[in-house]
């Protein structure tokens, strides 16, 4: 695991969700973190109580201003050496053609990839560009991507093209940007999770959640976020994995709808 007490992170979606307990995972192995996200209340309350190690910022990830403001914060804590993309909170279900023969929005699509894709590959530029401003340290290394995908990706659902669409884009480009990024000292990967016991999730009840989890083959639950902060740090630490997309899904694969 790392224990990286010179280094910061950031981790944008980082208030609630997966993001945050990527935060709690990386506070706890000692690396400082910027909460970079749009929910002031909570990002505020989870930076509080993470203590100086951990600060806030209001994030749009498709504002370069505001990442670049959400940069220096980090940098200002410790050498900015790590970058987790966990931001989302936005879905459209919508078949390409609807039940009354009209097509699928177009401003849907749109909004859905600028945010997962577009916002992804942005935060992606930008801190790649001041994580290779740090001085190299064993083999060259200067730091470590995690971005995030989903299933979907893979095995888009009915109602699905656009969120799909988007994150096969993310998957897409894993290997191409470590591959870019290879000559000053970066790795990338990139998780692709199941369905997970998120905050928005627990919103349908016990009685759904218990559903979605018999459809995973192993354990028959929802994937739980510190399972994917835990893997996040580790892709993070690991120095030999590189331009990687790891499923994080018990083994489950989607079915039609």
């Amino acid at each position: 695991m790392m224990t990286d007490n010179n280094a910061s992170a950031i981790v944008t979606g980082g208030a609630g969700g997966l993001g945050e307990a990527t935060v709690r995972a990386l506070i706890d192995q000692g690396t400082a973190v910027v909460i970079a996200d749009l929910a002031d209340d909570k990002g505020e309350k989870l930076a509080a109580e993470l203590g100086d190690r951990c600060t806030y910022v209001r994030t749009d990830v498709n504002d370069d201003d505001m990442v670049g403001a959400a940069i220096a914060a980090a940098e200002a804590l410790a050498p900015l050496r790590y970058l987790v993309t966990a931001h989302g909170g936005w879905g459209v279900a919508e078949k390409v053609v609807q039940k009354d023969g009209s097509p699928a929005s177009m401003d849907s699509f749109r909004k859905t990839v600028d945010l997962y894709l577009n916002g992804t590959y942005n935060v992606l530029r930008l801190g790649a560009a001041a994580i290779a401003r740090q001085e190299p340290g064993e083999d060259g290394a200067r730091g470590a991507i995690v971005t995030t995908a989903s299933i979907a990706a893979f095995e888009g659902q009915m109602g699905q093209s656009a969120y799909s669409a988007a994150k096969a884009g993310v998957v897409g480009l894993t290997l191409v940007s470590a591959r870019d990024l290879s000559a000053v000292g970066i790795r990338v990967c990139c998780i692709a999770p199941g369905t997970m016991r998120t905050p928005i999730m627990e919103s349908v009840g016990e009685e759904a959640l218990k559903a979605y989890g018999s459809a995973v083959p192993f354990p028959k639950r929802l994937g739980q976020p510190s399972e994917f902060g835990d893997l996040a740090v580790h892709l993070l630490s690991n120095t030999y994995l590189n331009g990687e997309v790891v499923r994080l899904d018990g083994g489950q694969r989607f079915g039609p709808r």
